[in-house]
């Protein structure tokens, strides 16, 4: 759809655009196959990492494509689209370095993951706490040598896989974020099996008296909240781009079986419902992009936007559901059968309906900025 986005260089998105496309046709089988299994086709994401598109806010000298947060959007659409490898977690997490990593920690990490060689996870959740930072109970504990990790993380994307993870723990000054190799003794990972995004399955990783050096701390400690928060927005329009681009793909094979599948005398989308539906699910794919891409200008632009993106992902959520449950209106029995599409998106949809923000919580956010301020928003 791309009605608003102004990526830095449209000649990179036109080219992104295409070949991410052909990209999918070429290695379908091997992508579907991954998801069927729940493994992380590492190969293929470093393809990917080679073409750019595992970087598209990096820039060219730390071995990024040197673009913006609209390249970012484009690139995560056009994943969901096509049903890629998510760089998702990856590209948060050169968010971080960028903004917070030491010139040795970029110099370290930042290429590597740039270009998809070295792979990223950011330990977050805990059990029984979930993403709530107040409520995190992973320790680390300075001592002569450094610091000491203690803690569970779960619903870490990439974290069996990764090569390195960003953990959050807490510590004396408060909240801190450390980069972890996952090869330091006492860190050890076990893969759990999610529903959706199986391409880069989740794990639990656990932190048992882990030692790290100084080094390892992104930015000061007690600063977690900081951190955590400066990518928060990034993450949500990149959930936001994803959850269009499934979207649109659910309902551009719904039509194109529809158009062809003969009832009675005519097609199934001869008849006014069905062209009422697709209608209906055009209209919120096109909104939810129109207002995902005008977060992401005013992103780019430096602009206060925490509302707008919030906003982005509440209908990219709402309109992705709505179209993947409604286009087996168009599709019927079509679509019940695992060598189609539309159940492996469902679950996809479903797993960004909760991580990043559920979407229970975005509408309290939205309500309250509402209701303080209501002649601000033009109430």
């Amino acid at each position: 759809m791309y009605v608003e986005l102004h990526p830095a260089n449209p000649e990179w998105a036109a080219v992104t655009i295409r070949d991410m496309a052909a990209f999918g046709i070429e290695h379908r089988s091997e992508l579907d196959s991954a998801s069927r299994d729940a493994r992380f086709p590492r190969d293929l994401y470093v393809e990917m990492g080679r073409r750019g598109w595992v970087g598209p806010m990096t820039p060219i000298a730390d071995g990024g494509s040197g673009g913006g947060v609209a390249e970012y959007c484009l690139v995560e659409e056009e994943v969901g689209r096509h049903r890629l490898i998510s760089p998702q977690i990856s590209i948060q997490g050169q968010c971080w370095l960028l903004a917070w990593g030491s010139p040795e920690q970029r110099q370290r990490y930042l290429p590597g993951i740039a270009t998809g060689e070295c792979i990223f996870s950011e330990s977050i959740s805990e059990p029984g706490v979930g993403s709530s930072l107040k409520l995190m109970r992973a320790t680390a504990t300075r001592d002569a040598d450094g610091w000491v990790i203690n803690g569970h993380k779960c619903h870490v994307n990439l974290g069996h896989q990764c090569d390195v993870t960003l953990v959050y723990a807490m510590t004396d000054a408060g909240l801190t974020a450390f980069l972890v190799d996952r090869t330091t003794h006492g860190l050890s990972t076990r893969q759990t099996d999610p529903i959706g995004l199986r391409m880069i399955p989740t794990a639990d990783v656990m932190f048992d008296n882990v030692r790290v050096p100084d080094t390892a701390l992104l930015g000061e400690p007690g600063m977690g909240m900081q951190t955590f928060l400066s990518t928060f927005n990034l993450s949500r329009l990149g959930n936001a781009s994803e959850l269009i681009g499934w979207g649109r793909r659910a309902l551009a094979e719904a039509i194109a079986y529809a158009a062809e599948r003969r009832v009675g005398d005519g097609m199934v989308t001869d008849f006014q419902g069905i062209q009422w539906t697709v209608a209906n699910l055009y209209a919120e794919l096109y909104a939810a992009s129109l207002v995902r891409d005008h977060a992401a200008t005013l992103s780019d632009q430096g602009t206060e936007h925490s509302l707008e993106t919030t906003l982005a992902k509440m209908l990219a959520v709402n309109a992705a559901e709505h179209t993947i449950n409604e286009v087996f209106a168009l599709v019927g029995a079509h679509g019940l059968y695992r060598e189609q599409d539309f159940g492996d998106m469902l679950q996809d949809i479903k797993v960004l309906r909760v991580a990043g923000g559920s979407l229970e919580v975005l509408r309290n956010y939205i309500a309250r900025r509402i209701l303080r301020h209501p002649e601000a928003l033009g109430l």
